[in-house]
Parts: C-alpha cells; structure tokens; sequence
C-alpha cells in the first residue's frame, strides 16, 4: 500500500499553519455574521485572523525550522496576540498541541493525535465555565477521532477523518445550546476552529488553498444579528497581558477573576499570562493583574457598541507600508493594512519585516551582507486595497515619501482602479515620522472625521513637524550610491558625522556636520530645541536607531524629561531603511499637532 504522507516535519507543518490561517481569514466575515454566543458582538472571524496573523507573522519571521521551533513559535505567538474569546480558546488548543508534540522532530499520526488530546485538554481546563454546543464540543470530539484514527499509516487520511468529525460535530451544534437554535446558526468560534482544521487538511491535499466562494454551511438568517446569547450583559471584553516570576495557577487566577465578570479565559505560559474578562469594571482587573506581576499591554472593547454597529463598514480604512516603523501588533489591532517594501539580501529577496525582522537583519548587516532594496509592487498595494475597501467605504494609504522611494508611484498605480474609493497620500517622511501620522489618521477616522478633512489635517501636521538624523559610518550610504566614496573616506577620516533632515518635499539635505558622537547627540538636541520653542502644547516625539537600542531607552528618557511630550515611541528602524542608514545610525521625529481639535 502505498502511503501519501507519512509524517509531519517543521517546514510542513510551517506551511500547513500559514495556509490554514489563510483559510480562516477568508471566512472572516461569515464568521463575524454568525457571531452570536457568548455575546452577539460580532467580532468572533475578525478576532480569531488576528490571532492567526500573529502567528503567521512569527512563522514568516522564522523561516523554515525545525519541528519544536515551529511550534514553540506558534504557540507563543497564539498567546501573545491572542484576541476575543475565541482567539484565546484558540491559542490555549494550541498551546496544549505544542506541549503535546514534544521535541520529536517528525510527528505520525499517533504523535498527532495525542497532540490534538492535549490540546483539547488545556483547553477544557482553560474554562471557567465550560459550555456544551461550542468550540469545546468540536475540539472533544475531534480529540476523540484522532484517537481512532492515530494507526492510519497516511496523514492525509488521518486529517480527512478528523476534519470530517469536526464538521458533523460543529452541524450538531445548534442541538446542545438555544441560542444557536434559535438564531439558526452554528456556533462561529467552533466553525472557525473547523475552518482551521480543514485548511490544514486542504494543503495536505492539495498543497495549497484555492481561494473560492465560501462555504455557507447555514443559510443566511436575520435572527443571527439579533439574538440575545446571554443574560449576563457585560459591557466590556476585556485583556491583560502581564509577565512575572510567580505568577498565579490557571485556577487560582480564574477565582479571583470572577468576582468581576464572566466568559473568563485565562493562558498560562512560563512567565507569562493572558486573561480575558467580559465585565463592567476592567481597571478593577487590571488592578487585580497588576498584583500578580508587571502588566504589559491590555485591551478593552465595548461590545455594545460592536453589536451596534454589527454588519455596517468602518467609513476609513488605513493602509501604509513597512516603512511606517510602527509596532506589528498595534498595527494589527488597528486594522491597518501594511504592504511590505522588499529586501534583496545576497541576492535572495524577502518582504520587508515580514520575512526578515531588524534584529536578523541587523546580524546579517554586520557582516559582508550584500543588500539593495526595492518598493512594493503595484500588485502588492492592489491587494493591500482589495483587502481594505471589503470593510471600509473609503480608503487612506499613507505612504513613504515619494522623493525617496517608488513607493508612492506604485500605490498610486494600484489605487487607479479603485476610483474615488482610494486616497494615496505621500507623508513626506519615513520611519517613525511617517509611522506618527498614521497614528493621528487612525485617530481621526475614529472620531469620524471625513476623508477630506483627515487629508487636510495632515496636510496641516505634517508642514510643522520633522526630523534630525545622524549615521555612524558612511559605508552603506557608499554601496546605496547615495555619498561619493571620496566625500565618504574624507568624512571618515575626519571623524565626521552629518546630521541631516527632510526637505518639505521629504527628500533627505544635510543640515550640519560635527567631529564625532557625541558631537551630533549635541547638536540635534540643540536643533530640536530650537524647532520646539515656543513649547508645543500637543507634541508627540519618536526615537529609531539601527542596533543601538541602549542609546535609544537613555535618549528617550532624556527627551520625556526635557519636553513632557504626549507619546515617545521607541523603534529599530525597519530593515529596508537601515540598508541605506547603516548598524549605529539614529534620529528624533517630532510631530507637533497644536492648532488642531482634539
């Protein structure tokens, strides 16, 4: 007999993971239409892509691997960017598959199977209140067939056998909970876990996921948008994640949890811990967090206001590029499309930050590394787009600037067949800079300010704000074709060091030049401390660096001190920017925003 595939290695289980996150994100909105248990919030597709977003962005960064580091990746990206209820009943399946894996290197459908048990098993004991008719039910019973199934000498058999199990689990749904029945759906997080499932079946099979039509396992219904889940009305979802040495047991954090809501989930990894709380009081748990160990990000959402606005578009989306500096989770948690700038390193390319992260590539650069960089293509902005305008009616791209990429010209190429739909607009800047006002976009947007308006803002914003920048060789600036070599060993040799800035048409002009370091530390604080007098009363300030994260933290410090600015990020500069900037290089962004509303 002959077997089709035998086992499951690192880089099989690599693509497996990245095509089945592919497979739930194209049932995103079917997902969320169903959404109606624990709460009608519909927020349970949205929630679970970007869990799996996290972990694909992990798995990208990895790169092919062994087998426990795929999962140990996987696992710890689940956590940490776990979303909703249903991303965290996610990851807690996942956490108990990586567990139950082991450090084998190949898994067979035995190992398989006793990984999907432990999976069910830390998820079962992951809840406060287990309840049959859910992803809980689906998750057991496919457990219970992978168990049956664990002799089958093929994994392609042994995943049609488990995924089809799930799938008459997750029909029956609706018999073990009223308010699916009543609201004629299946339970969305338990479809989504099957969604999962059946995309890692189908890149067995096929090896790949022919995108199509979604299945629509139940009819369309208006009951589904309405129906009450529960009469336990909290108002927040709310999360914590919080870090520390001795931290509470799974159970012991629960107790304590439910003084101050329900639908509680709570993961427990090494020195690290995520709760999710529906409750009327989240700075109580958030209090209560706090006592168990240092608190790293939190995050509330009403879910009034979601089943409110259940079905309808947001009136702006965002999209911008890698160029932006700014942090991949809060870019995902903003529902901001970032579409990649490329890096060709020793002649291989690879999406920047996606596929190559600053700290791989600051490794690489210390060596004798050859790297070019290129813009996105057209096609790349074009799907950055389509994805945007499914859930948004109109659509700002803030883009680096164009006099000094092709970005620009290629989002501009994209938008065309987009119509009015589509507004491209050039920052002017890079980095952080450019990162800083697609903060102030998304803000905007939020409070509903139109197209017009948000575009004229940052018109405004961006003429009174600017950067200072200093380089600490001249090597990658010589092999960019952007410093003479003769100009490049002169300034060496003498020590020298530019301090430069953006022209208002965001092209890169030398403001000075100093001998030495601490020399250019000097004079760009004396720079902005000229720009930032009179003081502004709503300043925000950015420090990038490539590789010297040490200097930044001081830097930082020194800048909150002196200007009391309203948000000092900190960021290493992304890698297709530090090609050209070189290991040691570093600026400050200042964005004033005084003049404007609120």
């Amino acid at each position: 007999m002959t077997v089709g595939i035998a086992y499951v290695d690192g880089p099989r289980f690599r693509r497996s993971l990245l095509a089945a996150a592919d497979w739930v994100a194209a049932a995103r909105d079917e997902l969320n239409r169903i959404n109606v248990f624990p709460v009608p919030d519909g927020d349970t597709g949205t929630n679970l892509c970007l869990t799996l977003r996290a972990v694909t962005d992990a798995l990208q960064r990895l790169g092919d691997a062994p087998l426990p580091r795929v999962a140990d990746t996987m696992a710890y990206a689940s956590v940490r960017g776990a979303h909703g209820n249903s991303g965290l009943m996610l990851s807690q399946f996942l956490l108990g598959f990586r567990e139950g894996l082991g450090n084998r290197l190949r898994a067979r459908s035995r190992e398989l199977a006793a990984a999907i048990r432990c999976g069910f098993t830390k998820l079962e004991g992951a809840l406060d209140e287990p309840v049959e008719g859910t992803i809980l039910t689906v998750v057991r019973e496919t457990a219970r067939e992978a168990d049956d199934a664990s002799a089958e000498a093929d994994i392609t058999v042994f995943m049609q056998r488990v995924v089809r199990r799930a799938q008459d689990a997750l029909a029956h749904t609706p018999d073990l909970l009223a308010v699916l029945r009543t609201a004629g759906v299946v339970d969305a997080g338990a479809k989504g876990f099957v969604r999962f499932l059946d995309g890692l079946k189908r890149m067995i099979e096929e090896g790949h996921i022919a995108r199509g039509a979604l299945d629509r396992l139940i009819p369309e219904d208006a009951a589904a948008r309405t129906a009450v889940a529960s009469d336990r009305d909290y108002r927040y979802c709310t999360e914590v994640f919080v870090r520390g040495s001795d931290l509470p047991a799974v159970p012991a954090a629960r107790q304590a949890l439910r003084h101050h809501g329900g639908s509680i989930v709570v993961l427990h990894t090494g020195e690290a811990l995520k709760a999710h709380i529906h409750t009327d009081e989240p700075d109580a748990v958030f209090a209560l967090a706090g006592s168990w160990g240092t608190i790293e990000s939190t995050q509330v959402e009403d879910m009034r206001s979601q089943h409110a606005a259940l079905g309808t578009h947001r009136a702006i989306g965002l999209v911008t590029d890698t160029g932006c500096d700014l942090d991949d989770g809060y870019v995902r948690d903003q529902r901001v499309g970032l579409v990649p700038l490329q890096l060709i390193l020793d002649g291989k390319g690879h999406k920047d930050r996606l596929e190559i992260t600053p700290a791989e590539f600051f490794t690489r650069l210390r060596g004798p590394a050859d790297v070019s960089t290129s813009q996105p293509s057209p096609q790349d902005f074009h799907e950055g787009f389509e994805d945007a305008v499914r859930t948004a009616d109109h659509v700002i791209a803030v883009v680096l600037s164009k006099a000094l990429s092709g970005t620009c010209a290629a989002a501009e190429q994209a938008a065309r067949p987009f119509g009015d739909r589509v507004t491209v607009w050039n920052s002017r800047s890079a980095s952080l800079g450019q990162g800083l006002l697609v903060m102030r976009a998304i803000e905007l947007a939020a409070t509903g300010w139109t197209p017009e308006a948000i575009v004229a803002e940052l018109d405004r914003v961006r003429d009174q704000s600017g950067v200072y920048l200093t380089i600490e060789d001249f090597d990658r600036l010589v092999r960019s074709g952007r410093l003479s070599r003769g100009r490049a060993w002169l300034g060496q040799a003498l020590g020298m060091k530019p301090v430069l800035g953006l022209s208002r048409a965001g092209a890169l002009e030398p403001i000075a030049r100093v001998r030495g370091s601490e020399a250019a530390r000097r004079r760009i604080l004396a720079l902005l401390d000229r720009a930032l007098t009179p003081r502004p009363q709503r300043l925000r300030l950015a420090v990038v660096h490539a590789d010297i994260p040490a200097f930044a933290e001081t830097l930082r410090d020194e800048l909150v001190a002196r200007y009391q600015p309203t948000l000092c990020l900190v960021a290493p500069v992304t890698p297709v920017i530090a090609a050209h900037a070189g290991i040691g290089a570093w600026g400050v962004f200042y964005q004033i925003e005084d003049g404007t509303n609120p």
